[in-house]
Order: structure tokens, then sequence, then C-alpha cells
């Protein structure tokens, strides 16, 4: 059975900075996965951290907490952090709860490298 507790994320090195895509839903059970690759990629202090989040369809409020914390971490770490590509499901979690007005959102990696 595999270990749904484990979310994939893909990285990719750019001028600019660091682009991470997790695919699939970003829920209780895979937040902390989640923080953990967020965290590490923060650690490496790249100019930006971009988030692609083309690959997630569903985010529930633990998703949203891993998102502020990396957000703080990075703005801490003096480390740029942009979401992208969001799905309009995820879009409006982050607009229901006003936090589209919180994190920088653009609409492609190449767009976040830039801001």
């Amino acid at each position: 059975m595999p270990d749904t507790s484990q979310i994939e994320v893909r990285r990719e090195q750019r001028d600019g900075g660091l682009v991470l895509t997790p695919v699939g839903d970003v829920d209780l059970s895979r937040a902390a996965s989640l923080r953990a690759h967020l965290v590490s990629a923060i650690e490496e202090r790249p100019p930006r951290v971009v988030v692609d989040m083309s690959g997630v369809e569903y985010m529930d409020s633990s998703g949203v907490a891993t998102l502020i914390e990396a957000m703080q971490t990075a703005r801490d770490a003096e480390v740029g952090f942009v979401l992208c590509s969001l799905k309009d499901q995820v879009m409006a979690t982050l607009q229901i709860t006003r936090l589209d007005i919180v994190f920088t959102i653009v609409d492609s990696p190449d767009e976040a490298l830039g801001a």
C-alpha cells in the first residue's frame, strides 16, 4: 500500500530561484511532507522559492497553514516566496480566507522568477 503521507515535489533550479512543484492534494496527511520540502528549499537560500501549484487540485486548511509558515520562514531568511499556477479551487480557498492579498501570486513560474 502506498504511503499517502508523502507528497511528490518536483524541484527545478533555475536562474532567479528554485521552483518546487507539488503533485497531489495538500491535506492534513500530506502537509507535513510539503512543509519539509519547502523548509529544505528555503534553507538552501536561493534568491526566490517558487511554489508551482499546477499539480495541486485540492488544498485544505493544513495546506494553507503550511504555505503561511513557509512564507514566514522565507521572509525571515530573506528569501523571496512566490506562488504560481493556482487551480481555481485552490485560489478560491485563498480568496475566501483573504490570503490572496498576503501571498505573492502570479500566473506562471517564469513570471514568478521575475516577480
